[in-house]
């Protein structure tokens, strides 16, 4: 590897190390990944079949899975379908990456459609590493939060303080009413309906373009387990940006 870690005593150093979870049954491929992620700063963990992965991913809290599309025990796909329906699981809402050595223009919707955030060549780069790894940062309180729109539409400091806090209040009972609120579509699309006013009033960017994505969605018995896992991890950062 080209690329070595920033120094320890850079401001690098003191952001959280990335938890990564590589899962490909191929040697060469696992040992490329997990030494690429390292260097970047990540912490990684490997499993060599969509069993084991699911285990782990089950049990273990991961920022950033990265599956390969075929492996004994099931492929990437298998594995995050399985791993989104338990809403239980450690990892049901973290971000995932298919890799493969061999994928086809429709086998790639498939994949995105199913939720995958990004698809991985196979062989990569330590430049495609470094772009998949930011998707473990993409949701920092800069990105989720702006303070320019929320102003904007309440008028001054003072007023968008006591939005946030109100949106606040509402995002953790929400956070937990999640998965009662999907089996009732009508309840869930109304309430998605005012988040979105409230987003807009506190500049909550992000979770607005999801509670957009998330209302076209709905289906008649509920949102999947891929857009409602993307709508919680979003939510989840959102609450972390209002605290800090």
């Amino acid at each position: 590897m080209s690329e070595r870690p920033e120094p320890s005593g850079s401001s690098t150093s003191q952001a959280p190390r990335p938890h990564v979870l590589v899962a490909d049954d191929d040697p060469g491929s696992c040992r490329f990944l997990g030494d690429g992620l390292r260097t970047l700063g990540a912490t990684v963990e490997t499993a060599t079949s969509g069993k084991e992965a699911l285990q782990r991913a089950c049990t273990g809290r991961f920022d950033l899975l990265l599956l390969d599309c075929r492996m004994p025990g099931g492929g990437a796909l298998h594995v995050l379908e399985q791993l989104r329906a338990d809403v239980g699981a450690a990892s049901v809402d973290s971000a995932a990456v298919a890799t493969s050595a061999d994928i086809t223009p429709t086998g790639r919707d498939d994949l995105l459609a199913a939720g995958f955030s990004d698809i991985l060549p196979k062989p990569c780069t330590l430049a495609d590493l470094r772009r998949v790894l930011a998707l473990t940062q993409g949701e920092s309180p800069t990105s989720v939060l702006d303070d320019g729109a929320a102003l904007y539409s309440s008028g001054d400091a003072t007023t968008m303080r006591a939005l946030r806090l109100l949106l606040r209040e509402e995002l953790a009972l929400l956070q937990g009413e999640l998965d009662q609120l999907n089996t009732d579509r009508a309840a869930f699309a109304e309430r998605l309906h005012r988040l979105r006013s409230s987003c807009g009033f506190c500049g909550a960017t992000a979770l607005a373009e999801q509670t957009v994505r998330l209302q076209r969605q709905l289906l008649p018995d509920g949102a999947t387990p891929a857009a409602l896992a993307s709508f919680r991890r979003v939510l989840r950062a959102t609450l972390r940006a209002l605290d800090s």
